[in-house]
Formats: C-alpha cells, structure tokens, sequence
C-alpha cells in the first residue's frame, strides 16, 4: 500500500503547492514512485505546477523525474466520493501519494485528512496563521484548539475507528524571516507548548525567497537547478536546498534515504 502524505492547512497563501511540490519531487529524484492529487479544484496551483513541469521537460528535452498526476473523476456516478476512486487506482502501483488540500474546508479535503499516514501542516510563521491551530489569550496562554485542529482531530478519530494507523502530524513553520526575532520566539514558544496537547511535530520550513516564485512557470524545484543549462547556484539557492533537506529527514518518511 502507498504512504499517504496530506498537505493540508484551511487558510490560504502557507505554501502548501510549494512544499507539495518539493516533497514529491525529491522523493521522485530519490527514484520512489510517487503519485499527486490537487483537491483545489478551482485553483489548482499544484496540479498546473506538475502541467508546468511536463511542458518544460517536453519542450527542452530534459530528463527530469515527474509525479505521475492523478485526476478526480467529475463525472463518477459516485459524485460523492470520487477521492476514494482515484486512490483505488493510484494506491496499488506507487509508492507515495501526495494530496494537496484547498485553502478551505471541503468535504473532499476533510476525506483526505482521514487517509494521510502523515499530515504536514505549512504555516506562515504568525499568530495569524496560529489562529486556526489554536485560540490564544491576550497573555499568550493556549486557550484550546482552533477549527483546524478540531478537524484533525475528528480525522483521527475517524481513523481509529476505522482500524487505521495514526496520523503522523508535522507543523511546518514557512516564510521564517531574518527580522522580528521577538516574534519568533514567541510563535515557536506557543508552537512547543501547542503541540504537546494536541500531538504534532514542529519543523522548520522554507524562507521567503525570490526564488520560489520564479520557479512555478517551468514546474522547477530547488533540486533541479543543477541539471538545467545557465542555472547558477548561490548561496541563498544552496541554503533553500538545505531546508529542503531537513524538511525530508524530519518527516521520517517509510524506506526515505535523503541523499540529495
């Protein structure tokens, strides 16, 4: 059976097709077979950054690893529930299946929150995003958990019940920036003291960089500059690819050797 990874946060603008991006693609280099769902299906941001990428490596000739992308069947007699259908048929020949949520809560997304083996979570590194984890007292205090949280939690639930594995939940802290430290401690103090009573991991993620933006329109990732003529690698490059690296070892992924 695949291993289920959810990226799933219900506020938009977290980096969720960037990390969903990166996180299938470097298992795909790292020569698993890997499997991607979009469940946005008004946006698609992570589904046109796979389109983006077949385009590119089509029109230059280019010998890159590609997650095979799946699609839901709109017009599946079982409306209801075509997430289950595409499952079927990805889930016997690959080895990870990655499902990237909306910004929102859908029934689609809820469904998919209740297969993830493990649930990574990007979060811009605000009390605005920590807003959905969990209410906070004026004093910083953790009142108890957010929308978000409470839907995890039914996801487990449902889990158990179900005779399922647990969730492997990771908080991943985007968007960290070299300024307002203050601010920084005190979301990762906040991040330490929620994550002990609702039971998730805190890793940290990627860095507003330019370069991010500028990768979206040929479906490139960190890890494929070096293979593609007139790239150069500098230091900021180098130092996102070292988080991309430490993002692959925290989550601890089944039959994962990170070696890029």
């Amino acid at each position: 059976m695949a291993h289920i990874i959810v990226v799933g946060n219900e506020k938009g603008g977290s980096g969720k097709s960037t990390t969903s991006m990166h996180v299938a693609t470097a298992l795909a280099r790292m020569g698993h077979r890997v499997a991607a769902l979009d469940l946005d299906i008004r946006q698609r941001s992570f589904g046109r950054y796979l389109e983006n990428r077949a385009h590119f490596i089509e029109t230059e000739g280019l010998s890159l690893p590609l997650p095979m992308l799946g699609a839901l069947n709109a017009a599946s007699p079982n409306e209801t529930d075509p997430l289950s259908e595409a499952m079927s048929e990805l889930d016997p020949v690959h080895d990870f299946i990655l499902i990237d949520c909306p910004g929102s809560h859908t029934r689609l997304a809820q469904m998919a929150h209740m297969l993830a083996d493990t649930l990574i979570t990007p979060m811009n590194d605000s009390f605005i995003d920590f807003d959905l984890l969990a209410r906070l007292a004026p004093d910083g205090k953790v009142l108890g958990p957010s929308i978000y949280s409470e839907m995890v939690w039914g996801a487990r639930q449902g889990r158990q019940a179900a005779g399922a594995g647990p969730i492997d939940w990771v908080v991943l802290r985007n968007r960290l920036g070299t300024q307002a430290m203050h601010n920084k401690r005190k979301v990762g103090s906040a991040l330490t003291q929620l994550s002990k009573r609702i039971g998730f991991r805190v890793a940290p993620g990627f860095a507003e960089r330019v370069v991010f933006r500028e990768l979206f329109p040929r479906g490139l990732t960190l890890l494929d500059l070096k293979d593609v003529g007139g790239e150069t690698l500098n230091m900021s490059n180098i130092a996102a690819r070292q988080e991309l690296r430490d993002l692959i070892t925290t989550l601890n992924l089944p039959g994962v050797k990170v070696d890029f």
